[in-house]
């Protein structure tokens, strides 16, 4: 056998295997002899079938698969051999001009385009300069704050007349042109939030309505043109409701509104436990310090998410771009050209941050170790348990939860590549300038 590599440039390569005869005659003996043991064919005793006869009917079959065995193996014992960073997977050059027998006497050639990864050096240090926010909360987030939670805990009531933030429960009627209900329209009891509602001027007719008031309105108009919505309101398919076009008259049947819950100890209980907070300037601290905690993490993922842009800004990485677009055609069957073309960009960026991430873990001799894994995949557990009920789940049970989740494969290398990552992450915060800068919730979320 032999095996060569042709390079055609620094991020591309042609690798030929020729395999003759006596490379693959005892290999394909072999299996003929094996198969011969298990066959069970008509007219002949378990295991006696002679080896002969299985070569006559199944041989072809067999050499094909031994050939393929013998490519797969050596293609991968060359790449490993040679330190090859390859970039997806090697991709069979067809030669129209190269036709088999597979007659056990063939000389076989075969190529395969690599797409090889970018020779690259990383240049972080303390010259590098990304800013790190610290936020503040404002009065007007923590208001919202304690507004909702007021409301989380308030009660239902029917008010004589609606005002804003309300839901009204009302028929809505189809009009036609002229203004008269239109026969054979839609007709549905609905629930409108008028929190929902986005022009203005509607919801301001929507605003001190009574019991059986009518109001007439452009539905698309108020709910912002939102599909999902109006086809809710209505009860019609989201198709039907991006089509729509008509009037609709509103007849108001009840009105809801959800009053705050009072600021008292039974509230504060509720929240925190038993006489964990016990005035309102307790309960208005207690709610910015945990307000502050949930901006820790808002800060931080902004810093992840700037330093994976300065990153890939500062680092130039070129890729086999043609290779990686027809390995993912290769082994994408359902991809479009189409698709190809609007996906590749973003696939190629995250590529990119993967080659940087692993030569900081090389260059670094950073460790993952199967702990991390562990307790990051139980911690995502545990959090979605609580959210869904009060309840803690018992240490015991939450860890063969964790080991039952982590033997899905796919669930084993998400939760390692966000472990990578943050190892990455918190190694390029310790060689960069982080420049500390504090900030408004409200300006904060408007820097994107």
């Amino acid at each position: 056998m032999n095996i060569t590599q042709d390079k055609i440039d620094n991020l591309n390569s042609v690798v030929t295997v020729k395999i003759n005869p006596e490379d693959y005659k005892t290999r394909v003996e072999k299996a003929i002899k094996d198969q011969a043991k298990k066959a069970k064919l008509p007219g002949f005793r378990p295991g006696m079938v002679p080896a002969s006869h299985i070569k006559k009917m199944y041989g072809k079959n067999i050499l094909v698969d031994e050939i393929n065995n013998m490519l797969n193996d050596t293609l991968t014992n060359y790449i490993k051999e040679h330190n090859l960073e390859v970039l997806g997977q090697p991709l069979p050059k067809v030669d129209e001009t190269k036709v088999f027998n597979w007659d056990y006497s063939d000389e076989f050639e075969f190529m395969y385009e690599l797409g090889l990864a970018p020779d690259f050096e990383l240049d972080f240090s303390s010259k590098d300069s990304l800013t790190h926010y610290k936020i503040k909360v404002d009065e007007e987030t923590l208001a919202s704050r304690i507004t909702n939670l007021r409301k989380s805990y308030g009660k239902m009531t029917n008010p004589d007349v609606s005002a804003d933030n309300d839901v009204l429960y009302a028929e809505l009627q189809q009009l036609s042109a002229d203004g008269s209900v239109f026969e054979g329209g839609i007709t549905n009891k609905a629930t409108i939030r008028l929190d929902q509602v986005k022009d203005e001027e509607i919801k301001k007719s929507l605003i001190g309505l009574k019991k059986d008031d009518e109001v007439v309105f452009d539905i698309q108009k108020a709910l912002g043109n939102d599909a999902a919505l109006v086809a809710k309101a209505l009860n019609i398919s989201e198709e039907d409701a991006q089509d729509l076009k008509s009037s609709f008259r509103l007849t108001v049947s009840n009105i809801n509104r959800l009053e705050e819950g009072d600021l008292n100890q039974e509230f504060y209980d509720k929240l925190f436990g038993a006489d964990v907070v016990k005035t309102e300037d307790e309960f208005r601290a207690k709610i910015t310090e945990e307000l502050e905690s949930m901006m820790v993490q808002n800060s931080d993922q902004k810093l992840q998410n700037d330093i994976f842009e300065f990153s890939l800004n500062k680092v130039t990485l070129p890729l086999p771009d043609e290779f990686l677009k027809r390995w993912l055609k290769a082994t994408n069957e359902k991809l479009t050209d189409d698709e190809l073309e609007k996906g590749y960009d973003d696939f190629a960026r995250n590529l990119r941050w993967t080659l940087i991430e692993n030569k900081i873990i090389k260059d670094n001799k950073i460790e993952i170790k199967y702990e991390e894994v562990f307790q990051a995949a139980k911690a995502r557990l545990d959090a979605q348990f609580r959210m869904y009920s009060p309840q803690p789940v018992s240490e015991e049970q939450l860890g063969q939860y964790t080991v039952q989740f982590l033997q899905e494969k796919e669930n084993a290398n998400r939760i390692f590549e966000e472990v990578k990552a943050k190892h990455v992450f918190d190694h390029l915060k310790t060689v960069v300038t982080l420049q500390e800068k504090e900030i408004g919730y409200k300006e904060f979320n408007e820097l994107g």
